[in-house]
This record gives C-alpha cells, structure tokens and sequence, in this order.
C-alpha cells in the first residue's frame, strides 16, 4: 500500500466487531493506518495479535486480520479505546484516550461482555485514570464485566517476546473459560 494510500485512511473508521454477551472484548489502542485502509483490526503486518490470539488457545488457527468476524464464533470481539487511526498512538492526546474511555464504558455496559481486555497497559492507564495499573486482571469492573489489561501486541513492544505475551493471553483464557 503506498503512503499516500495510507496517510488518507487517516479518517477512515474501523468497524467494532461486537456481539452481546462476548467471553471476551478486545479493546485495542487506537487503529493503524494499515487497519484503517483495509477497514480491519490490528492490520499490519508486523502485528502480533493474530499471531497470539492462536498461540494463547483463543482461536483453533492463526486468522487473518480478514477474518475478524470469525471471533464471534469463538464468543470474542474486538473494538478500540481511541477510533481515530493514527500512524503511532502516542499521537493521540489525554483527552482523546479519556473520552474513549468514557464511551468503551458505555460500550461495555451496553453489550456486557464478561471481560473486557484492554491490549496496551498504557491506554488502559490513560483511559481509566489508573496511572498504577499493571498488566492482567484489574480491581475495576464495568457492572459485571471483569477487566484485564494485556500488553500492546505491536511488533514495536520489544519488552514482551510472542511466547512472554502468548502466555498472558493465555492467563486470560483460562480465566475467561472459568467464569463460564
């Protein structure tokens, strides 16, 4: 894809893939320009999430960012925390992460899932004014929807390995098939 191609998906929005009542949503930052030109999430290529969504026994097989509404077969969604694509998030302001955090509440009330994971420490913390915040699963709920907070699976977050950030998807799993 060229730049060009790219820098005018910039206003392009990322449809949520939701259903009510998901074991798990998936909340990511904030779309990429890749994600905003194909219109799917987590697009580039460099993307781990694909990757470790299967490595963590979320999905039987690898997806493609293509086939993101197979996850509602699995009782998994996926929405963002920001919907305004951006080449990289620490593009987007304090204010923007706030709001999306006020409107993810409102989403999540609404569809009840029984977690919400927030994929990136840093947009949870922002989002949620919880600057102590650490990775896995949170003190907060959002009515009955327990939360967790998982790493930003960006090929540019050198500090959690695909095996290191498999295992915590994987923790999340187990703790989502335990609540039923």
């Amino acid at each position: 894809m060229r730049a060009e191609e790219l820098e005018a998906a910039r206003d392009r929005l990322v449809p949520d893939v939701v259903a009510d009542g998901l074991r798990v949503l998936f909340c990511g930052i904030n779309p990429g320009l890749m994600s905003a030109a194909t219109g799917h999430h987590f697009a580039r290529p460099g993307n781990r999430f694909w990757p470790v969504l299967h490595a963590s026994g979320f999905t039987p097989r690898r997806l493609r960012p293509a086939e993101e509404r197979e996850l509602l077969d699995y009782g998994l969604g996926i929405t963002n925390v920001v919907a305004r694509a951006s080449a990289r998030a620490d593009e987007l302001s304090e204010v923007e992460f706030r709001e999306g955090g006020r409107i993810l509440v409102e989403k999540v009330e609404l569809l009840r899932p029984r977690w919400l994971a927030v994929v990136g420490i840093t947009a949870y913390r922002v989002a949620f004014g919880d600057k102590h915040a650490k990775i896995g699963p949170q003190e907060r709920t959002i009515g009955t929807t327990r939360v967790w907070a998982l790493p930003n699976p960006s090929g540019l977050n050198a500090h959690w390995p695909l095996p290191k950030m498999a295992e915590e998807f994987a923790r999340l799993r187990a703790a989502a098939d335990a609540t039923g």
